[in-house]
């Protein structure tokens, strides 16, 4: 997550329904698995990890992002949570990239970085932004470098030596609506900037609770199955053979 959203939100973060919302359907993409620890890079504030902790899905959890002001650990739930600025040898079981590739210029290099120690059984679970048409303020407030096709995805997974089980689309009954507002704001700026302008806002309790309760119908029905359109794109990896082979040789 951005820190840029973290300061946005204060402590509404967690209640949030785009966060609560997401974090199901993270869950949901990683099913019935658990892990013995996770690896959340570019963390924020641990969010995901939380979330995680606190359902039983992990059982330990390591942030890491250069922009913590120090190193430190807290409990969640009974559970350790390790903020880092750096990790030298990665060996968690699962690693999360909620939102990062799209920050940096070499998007394979960072992941390679993250997962070249990745266990046979270990998974990988990203998320991006979809379609570079709905290229908006939004992104440029939050310094993105690009938004993503599947195909797009499913290249740098490759290329960093994993595999894609599965990917999917989320945030898709939202995707009409943003998809005509930006490209119709596309239309009438044309060659001019962006305004970099974040479209995350703090909700009352009602608009917060129905847009949950909308994207809980969506993470039910529509999630497993949606390969065609959305405004995030979540991708589930793990170790290609080839990468498995080469590193036992």
């Amino acid at each position: 997550m951005d820190v840029k959203e973290e300061s946005i939100l204060g402590s509404d973060l967690q209640d949030h329904w785009y966060y609560v919302s997401k974090g199901r359907a993270l869950r949901r993409l990683l099913g019935q698995f658990t892990f013995r620890e996770v690896l959340d890079v570019g963390a924020g504030s641990g969010i995901f990890s939380r979330q995680l902790l606190e359902t039983g899905t992990c059982s330990r959890a390591t942030c890491v992002d250069p922009a913590y002001p120090r190193e430190h650990v807290e409990d969640v739930d009974g559970h350790e949570i390790c903020f880092v600025k750096h990790v030298d040898e990665p060996d968690q079981d699962l690693v999360l990239l909620m939102d990062v590739l799209e920050h940096v210029e070499d998007d394979v290099g960072l992941l390679r970085q993250y997962t070249s120690s990745l266990p046979e059984d270990g998974l990988v679970a990203i998320t991006v932004p979809a379609f570079q048409f709905l290229w908006s303020g939004h992104d440029v407030f939050l310094e993105h470098h690009r938004r993503y096709t599947r195909k797009m995805l499913h290249d740098v997974v490759a290329k960093a030596g994993l595999e894609v089980t599965t990917s999917r689309f989320f945030f898709g009954l939202l995707f009409p609506a943003v998809a005509a507002m930006r490209l119709a704001n596309g239309w009438i700026i044309r060659n001019r900037q962006y305004e970099p302008k974040s479209s995350l806002k703090r909700h009352g309790i009602v608009t917060n609770r129905a847009l949950t309760l909308i994207h809980e119908v969506e993470r039910t029905l529509v999630f497993p199955f949606n390969a065609i359109a959305g405004l995030s794109l979540f991708c589930l990896a793990r170790p290609s053979p080839a990468r498995l082979n080469r590193d036992a040789t």
